[in-house]
């Protein structure tokens, strides 16, 4: 069973239909128990990095997202809530993040030429580097997904598992351990984002 975290911040309908179209089951849920249960988690996050930190920890699901990574379940963070797995974010303020992957979250801005637009929207190719991680295995060098945002994952080097180019490179997705984000939704992302969903659903974390 795949749960999909619920805390008021996220696009769920199109999550949802995405793992049924790969035949898996999925619930969406905020609940202790049933996160702590499953086979694996789906953290979602649209908006800002504060106010989604801050509902996490108004419901206490940081503290069960913190117990569902030491108990080894594998965990996806989806865009804002890839951001959400790093130590802080720099949007507007300074936030404290999961401390699930080291690093922080920055303006897209700081690293980008001044002619490109902001927020970063559209399909974009990935490439990983010399070692596939398994979440990539059902998909190639070059395939394209679908971002939007404005903020990316930085001093994350040894984490970063996939990078684009977005007048500069820019962190597509990270890992370590069970725990994995991906900056792009796989949700959006055609036959290529479902592909990665269903490595996901086969990964057992390692």
């Amino acid at each position: 069973m795949v749960s999909i975290v619920e805390y008021g911040v996220g696009n769920l309908f199109s999550l949802k239909s995405s793992f049924a179209a790969i035949g898996e089951e999925v619930r969406i849920t905020g609940d202790k128990d049933e996160l702590l249960s499953s086979e694996r988690i789906i953290l979602p996050g649209v908006g800002a990095f504060g106010d989604a930190a801050d509902s996490l920890r108004a419901n206490g699901l940081d503290r069960v997202l913190l117990k569902a990574a030491d108990k080894g379940i594998p965990i996806m963070g989806i865009c804002l809530g890839m951001q959400l797995l790093f130590d802080f974010s720099e949007e507007y303020g300074h936030h404290k993040g999961l401390g699930l992957i080291p690093g922080g979250v920055k303006p897209i801005s700081d690293v980008i030429p001044p002619e490109l637009k902001i927020p970063h929207i559209g399909w974009n190719a990935l490439s990983f580097g010399e070692k596939k991680h398994p979440i990539f295995k059902n998909i190639r060098e070059g395939d394209f997904v679908y971002f939007v945002h404005s903020y990316y994952g930085a001093d994350c080097s040894e984490s970063t598992i996939a990078l684009t180019e977005y007048g500069a490179p820019i962190t597509a997705a990270v890992a370590r351990g069970n725990v994995c984000g991906c900056q792009f939704h796989p949700e959006k992302s055609g036959e290529v984002g479902l592909n990665i969903l269903r490595a996901f659903c086969a990964w057992d974390g390692r």
